[in-house]
């Protein structure tokens, strides 16, 4: 394209742009919208993961101990589920300690404990695995061996939470491409109208340029632009949004929970995810204005 041209072409852009300022800013804004769902799932979508993955790396068994065991055989019976081939560490916990712990857990509400019985809780023995053997399977055939020890009355461990915690991923990525496919559709088309308004507001300066030979790439391309510019912007707002709703939840909503993802931080989008956001508004943008192109302007 002659330099001529290009000048052209930004000329017409830049002038579009400005006379249906409020038109294209409302469909940028849309985009930015749909494209914050559709991150704001990859947010939680990741940080799940994250969740999931760190509590599976510090998976522990939680052996509880019948009224019968005195802490003699429980310390005893410690030393032999240490010696265990899975177990990576194993500590006794008596009566006396787990309500000390439990105490410490309940904070400032501990003053509902007074009155009970500090013998309620039972003493137990905390298993962490080592990293080979932290699949379901091996999990559930530790259990099994341990549930049939001699003063074990119960055997807990956090499968069952992961087993949601994985279900509640699988939801979150049908979600996304569900509700996210749904309000690409609808941003599509909508950048479809806008474009067309343009070509309807420049129809005589068009139909002049058609009468005079221009070429059709010519005439053509400052609406493809637009609708680039479109996406491009409202990939913008889109990580800009994102950004503040992800600053203020980690900070003021969030933050008593960061403990929980064991070691692990929430995350925002990585840089990967950030160009494929912007990739996706372009690509929006462009799509529905070479569509609006093609079917408008002949």
């Amino acid at each position: 394209m002659k330099s001529t041209h290009v000048v052209f072409v930004a000329g017409r852009v830049a002038r579009s742009l400005r006379e249906l300022f409020w038109t294209h800013l409302l469909t940028a804004g849309i985009m930015a919208m749909t494209l914050s769902v559709f991150g704001g799932f990859l947010l939680v979508q990741d940080n799940v993961r994250a969740l999931v993955r760190g509590w599976s790396d510090e998976i522990q068994v939680f052996v509880y101990l019948g009224d019968g065991v005195d802490p003699a055989a429980g310390e005893a019976l410690r030393a032999r589920l240490a010696a265990y081939p899975e177990v990576k560490s194993a500590r006794y916990v008596s009566k006396a300690r787990a309500w000390e712990e439990f105490g410490k857990t309940l904070g400032s509400q501990s003053g509902i404990l007074e009155g009970l019985d500090p013998g309620t809780l039972p003493a137990s023995v905390d298993l962490e695995l080592r990293s080979g053997h932290r699949s379901r399977e091996a999990v559930l055939a530790l259990v099994r061996r341990l549930a049939a020890l001699e003063g074990v009355q119960d055997v807990e461990y956090p499968e069952t939470w992961l087993e949601k915690m994985r279900l509640l991923m699988t939801g979150i990525e049908w979600l996304k491409w569900v509700v996210g496919g749904f309000l690409f559709l609808v941003a599509f088309l909508i950048v479809v109208g806008t474009i067309k308004l343009a070509i309807v507001a420049r129809q005589d300066e068009i139909e002049i340029m058609q009468l005079v030979g221009a070429p059709d790439g010519l005439i053509k391309a400052p609406f493809v632009i637009e609708g680039m510019v479109q996406g491009l912007i409202g990939a913008g707002l889109a990580l800009a949004l994102l950004r503040a709703a992800f600053s203020l939840l980690t900070a003021d909503l969030l933050a008593p929970f960061g403990a929980l993802i064991a070691g692990e931080q929430f995350v925002f989008l990585s840089a990967a995810q950030h160009v494929h956001l912007v990739l996706m508004g372009w690509l929006l943008g462009t799509a529905g204005s070479m569509l609006s192109v093609k079917r408008h302007l002949a």
